[in-house]
């Protein structure tokens, strides 16, 4: 392993997508019964893990284990070669922690996996490669064609008709994280990741406190942001973020939501970072997950987005931003 920060690795560790998350529950029946009424479609169970997948070709997307602690377990990020793997579980600096190349021999999908923890405050980080995809599901959903003002879509007799239903997960977007120390985090991801910042956000004194990066894919398309930290007092996750399909699926999500009992956090509303319709939900045990549709695709044409901190910075339209969001 590197002995510290201060080096500088041969090359980036190059990362293609997001891929899943890991979440722990001291209450695990009432986070899985939460999992299913968010859209997520259970996979496997082996020992204390419950997979679930989205209808992608992700073998899974979330990971919920049975706890004595509520706990945030931490993303994972495919890499791009068995080199990447190998490079981050060698030269990764000490603080990280990083494990040596293990099989992930339990998970849906399989493949190989290095685990390593954040220099700045400890939270788990995994990077895999070798996962077999799943075949797509078709999830019925209609055919929606838009009737404007001027321009007919629907034709004669057609009805837009919907099923009362959760909104079916596509795959995970992206997770953030408050973390204690923005510029050693900075630092640290984009000397040894291919994270690129597509958004900084800086205080009255023009000092960044928040990142919104996406991957270096080059001419290739990549979401807007897969890894947001802003910095604070103590670390804790902020949320986990899943895509559906679109607008209608996301408000018939919301509606059922709200009707099986839930806490609504956010939402729903517009982004201006990023443009996604957000709608942010506390599950059973306070840990905020997003549905989101229409975000942007961007590649290393786009430059970086300077910005100053602002709550109207963070939504166009929807709701005021709740006062405990962004502690």
């Amino acid at each position: 392993m590197a002995s510290g920060l201060s080096a500088t690795p041969l090359k980036k560790i190059n990362l293609v997508r997001i891929a899943h998350v890991y979440y722990k529950h001291k209450n695990i029946n009432e986070a899985k019964k939460f999992a299913q009424d968010f859209g997520f479609a259970q996979t496997a169970e082996v020992g204390k893990k419950t997979y679930y997948r989205g209808y992608g070709t992700e073998p899974f997307v979330i990971c919920l284990e049975a706890s004595n602690e509520d706990e945030f377990g931490g993303a994972a990020f495919v890499v791009e070669s068995m080199e990447d793997l190998m490079q981050a579980a060698k030269t990764l600096p000490n603080e990280c922690k990083a494990t040596e190349i293990y099989d992930l021999s339990d998970a849906p999908g399989g493949g190989k996996c290095v685990t390593f923890y954040d220099p700045v405050d400890g939270f788990p980080f995994h990077l895999v490669y070798g996962q077999t995809p799943v075949e797509a599901r078709d999830v019925d959903f209609p055919i929606v064609r838009f009737n404007f003002p001027k321009e007919k879509n629907r034709g004669a007799n057609e009805f837009q008709r919907f099923k009362k239903r959760p909104a079916p997960v596509h795959k995970l977007g992206h997770f953030g994280v408050c973390v204690t120390d923005f510029a050693k985090c900075y630092d640290f991801y984009t000397k040894y990741f291919n994270f690129f910042p597509s958004e900084l956000v800086h205080n009255d004194e023009g000092v960044n406190k928040t990142v919104f990066f996406r991957l270096n894919r080059g001419n290739d398309l990549v979401d807007h942001h897969c890894f947001f930290f802003f910095e604070g007092p103590k670390m804790h996750v902020h949320h986990s973020s899943f895509e559906t399909h679109d607008f209608d699926t996301q408000v018939l999500g919301h509606d059922w939501l709200r009707h099986q009992g839930y806490k609504n956090c956010w939402g729903v509303g517009r982004h201006v970072m990023g443009s996604q319709i957000f709608d942010y939900w506390f599950d059973p045990s306070g840990f905020i997950l997003e549905h989101y549709v229409d975000g942007d695709l961007l590649d290393m044409r786009e430059p970086t987005h300077n910005t100053k901190a602002a709550p109207d910075n963070l939504h166009v339209w929807g709701p005021e931003v709740p006062a405990t969001f962004l502690q």
